[in-house]
């Protein structure tokens, strides 16, 4: 009886991990199959060194025609962006955005937030007019010199400012209120 037929210990070295053969090979097959690895092994390190020389070439060829890396790399997402857009997936979406953008429900949803904001608009003007009343009256208590202060004016300035920013300004107003020149706001 032969020694492989019972996965015994092959001398060779690199027939098998473990030392052992495979069942069912012979010990003249599995040397055949090394060596052919072995030529597969070497035949796949020509090729790296031939890539990496084609590479080089290339590169070179590159280098004497003015493209960069960054321009290879520009025109790379320019064609995967154009590849994008033209994909199933992406037509897909956008198509089903359109549809979302045509609902009945998408169209409600915008009105909703467009009052939303309009209301907080509302309230912004309101808690900003209450604010300037307060102010002013602040400034016309008799007993009190903060009115006339400038870090006062300063702080008024800022305030109607932050107002004209958020708030924009009303049809009466014009631009040349002190705070729309110097407020850092």
């Amino acid at each position: 009886m032969d020694s492989s037929e019972h996965g015994s210990p092959v001398t060779s070295p690199g027939v098998a991990i473990g030392g052992t053969l495979p069942p069912g090979l012979t010990e003249e097959e599995a040397e055949e199959i090394q060596v052919e690895l072995t030529k597969v092994d070497d035949e796949i390190q020509t090729l790296r060194q031939v890539l990496m020389a084609k590479e080089r070439h290339a590169a070179e060829l590159k280098r004497r025609l003015g493209i960069s890396p960054l321009s290879e790399i520009k025109q790379n997402i320019t064609k995967g962006w154009h590849d994008v857009q033209c994909s199933n997936a992406y037509l897909t979406a956008s198509a089903t955005l359109e549809d979302i953008g045509r609902s009945d429900a998408y169209k409600r949803t915008q009105e909703t937030l467009s009052q939303a904001g309009q209301m907080t608009s509302a309230a912004f003007s309101t808690v900003g007019s209450a604010i300037r009343n307060r102010f002013g009256e602040m400034r016309a208590l008799p007993y009190s010199n903060s009115g006339n202060s400038p870090s006062f004016k300063t702080f008024e300035d800022k305030v109607e400012n932050m107002k004209y920013k958020v708030m924009g300004r009303s049809n009466g107003e014009s631009d040349n209120s002190p705070t729309s020149n110097n407020a850092p706001f």
